[in-house]
């Protein structure tokens, strides 16, 4: 801003002063002062009374939480609608009585007041307190610049300042926020509606379900960005230097995050990975939970959650236990005695491998086969086939073992341990003698 500007503002700030203190000086105001000060204690004090009497009746109320979501912010501000609703009454009072001449502040005290209870109680709407705040603040001043007739003098104001490198004014900035923000908000809110629909759509695969939604998603956002830019009769050329810095920044310091999000979006149209996936990524096993734009949800069987960067899944080697089919061979080694028949055996372990729930005999049956003629042993290789590896393959695993232990043991097949011979290089003499004897000395 120039200098002949501060200074228009200097004598505009000074002039609104002096205005305010003859204004306020006046009679008729303080009276009025008196009659809403008057009018708002009995408000403030009637309200504690009423919410602690209906708080207890309202929190019983069960099964609809918007209807008492919408109650408590109300009751939360019953001094408002006290305030509101006296102050109604003083003005009628003093239409009707004619003192004072004037009660011009009455009734906008009256209508601030109720402006502010509605407002409040819509921003309740907006979940992220702060946004909610921030909307009810500012909904509230443009109110009350309304009812002041201030909204032109004010708005000239911040016309007449300029932001020079864009030429473009504080009020056009503020209108473009205020606008763009509102639309953003719609815009989330219908993407998400459309993505709801998107993902309950059965003929579609789940990458492609993820990749609508997320296509749907940003091009609502870009599309009320541009709405709002259009309806505010800014030039877009106005922004080309600051493209060119969000350009710089993204060469400079955006990189990994440009990269996961083009990562992500190769990941859905090649569709390698998808929600529900089990994979094998470095040391992290489990399955996909969801695709975002710049990571992937991995849950594993502990319950972690990994947010694994997009690029990682480009770059590094991936194990999808999924990705064609959902079937997974798994393999168990075992032993037996050489008392035992092999082909009995095999016939056994097959039987009971089949007969565990999580592994699919219909798929394929489980197979055995003699592998080698160990030390202590003759072992064996089971294979079996399951198709729910999201499920864990260690306790599937574990229960095959117990299977076949059991199994083995109802039909007498032993499983050997190792044993060892210990041989004396020097003679050892074995003596027997009674408990009370005492042992010879050995020195």
């Amino acid at each position: 801003m120039d200098e002949q500007t501060i200074d228009r503002l200097v004598e505009r700030a000074t002039a609104f002063y002096e205005l305010s203190l003859d204004y306020l000086s006046s009679p008729e105001i303080l009276y009025q002062l008196g009659i809403i000060v008057v009018a708002v204690v009995p408000g403030w004090l009637l309200a504690g009374l009423v919410e602690k009497k209906i708080e207890g009746a309202v929190r019983r109320i069960h099964g609809m939480r918007g209807l008492l979501r919408v109650i408590v912010a109300f009751l939360r501000r019953l001094q408002w609608f006290f305030m509101a609703l006296f102050l109604g009454i003083a003005y009628i009072a003093t239409r009707i009585s004619g003192w004072p001449e004037s009660n011009y502040l009455v009734y906008a005290t009256m209508l601030l007041s109720t402006a502010w209870l509605v407002i409040s109680a819509v921003s309740r709407i907006i979940r992220h307190r702060s946004i909610a705040k921030l909307f009810a603040l500012v909904a509230w001043v443009y109110v009350a610049a309304t009812l002041l007739g201030i909204t032109d003098d004010i708005q000239a104001i911040l016309d007449s300042a300029a932001i020079p490198v864009l030429k473009i004014s504080l009020w056009q900035v503020m209108t473009a926020l205020i606008a763009v923000g509102v639309l953003l908000w719609l815009a989330l809110k219908l993407g998400n509606i459309l993505d709801s629909r998107i993902q309950k759509t059965e003929d579609l695969t789940p990458s492609l379900r993820v990749l609508l939604g997320k296509i749907t998603r940003i091009s609502l956002m870009v599309f009320a960005v541009l709405i709002g830019m259009q309806l505010l009769n800014i030039n877009l050329t106005a922004l080309t230097v600051l493209s060119g810095a969000v350009g710089v920044g993204i060469g400079f310091g955006l990189q990994k995050v440009v990269s996961n999000f083009i990562s992500g979006i190769i990941i859905l149209l090649d569709q390698s990975i998808k929600p529900g996936d089990t994979i094998t990524l470095g040391d992290t096993f489990g399955w996909i939970r969801e695709l975002r734009a710049r990571f992937v949800s991995v849950i594993t069987r502990d319950g972690r959650e990994y947010l694994i960067p997009n690029e990682d899944f480009i770059t590094t080697q991936v194990v999808n236990w999924s990705f064609s089919d959902k079937y997974v061979r798994l393999d168990v080694p075992f032993g037996v005695s050489y008392e035992s028949d092999p082909h009995e055996v095999i016939r056994l372990a097959r039987d009971a491998a089949a007969a565990v729930d999580r592994v699919d005999a219909r798929y394929k049956p489980p197979v055995c086969w003699m592998t080698e003629f160990g030390d202590s042993s003759i072992n064996f290789l089971l294979r079996f086939w399951i198709d729910d590896p999201q499920h864990g393959m260690t306790n599937i695993r574990g229960t095959v073992l117990l299977a076949l232990w059991d199994t083995f043991k109802e039909n007498g097949i032993n499983i050997p341990f190792p044993h060892r011979e210990v041989i004396m290089r020097t003679p050892v003499t074995v003596e027997q003698r009674k408990g009370d004897e005492p042992a010879p000395d050995q020195s």
